[in-house]
């Protein structure tokens, strides 16, 4: 997970980079989205490009092996941090919070292939965010501007997040 973690943030997305970590149908639900083939993470890079920076951050990380049938666990808690271009700032106006933060957690199935440990579905869960979320693409705008992220929270913790967060 940390070297996932890393790929990402280094913004290592060689053609194939995702082979190392997903198998060919792996299933992905994020908050904005689900998507389906390991075909889909190729516009990883481009939705990290939104960002001049990122850092995730992963801990606690529980796995839980089923020997017989060659499959796995795991969930971990993330802290997923966005650092905003200064174009981004310029154009928001001089109140813009320059970072966007995500606290939640992933968790995921994993399958043993020939190549090694591969993930074959990974959903993220958000219990928090500060700052205000990029500004998506006028194509992808329909299907998620009606997202609590797609949202701006100005900094601070909606009531619903912070039940949320304290219930964890």
């Amino acid at each position: 997970m940390s070297r996932y973690f890393r790929t990402m943030d280094r913004r290592e997305f060689e053609r194939g980079w995702a082979r190392d970590y997903f198998i060919g149908d792996v299933r992905t639900v994020t908050p904005i989205g689900a998507s389906d083939g390991i075909d889909a993470l190729d516009d990883t890079g481009e939705a990290l490009g939104r960002y001049a920076r990122t850092q995730h951050i992963a801990s606690d990380v529980l796995v839980d092996v089923r020997a017989d049938a060659a499959a796995a666990t795991a969930s971990w808690n993330a802290l997923m941090t966005h650092v905003h271009h200064a174009a981004t700032l310029r154009q928001r106006g001089e109140d813009a919070e320059p970072l966007f933060v995500v606290g939640g957690y992933y968790e995921a199935e994993l399958r043993r292939t020939p190549a090694g440990w591969r993930i074959s579905h990974l959903s993220v869960q958000a219990l928090w965010t500060t700052g205000q979320p990029p500004e998506l693409p006028p194509e992808a705008r329909p299907a998620y501007s009606n997202h609590r992220w797609m949202r701006p929270c100005r900094g601070t913790m909606t009531a619903s997040s912070r039940r949320s967060a304290s219930q964890v």
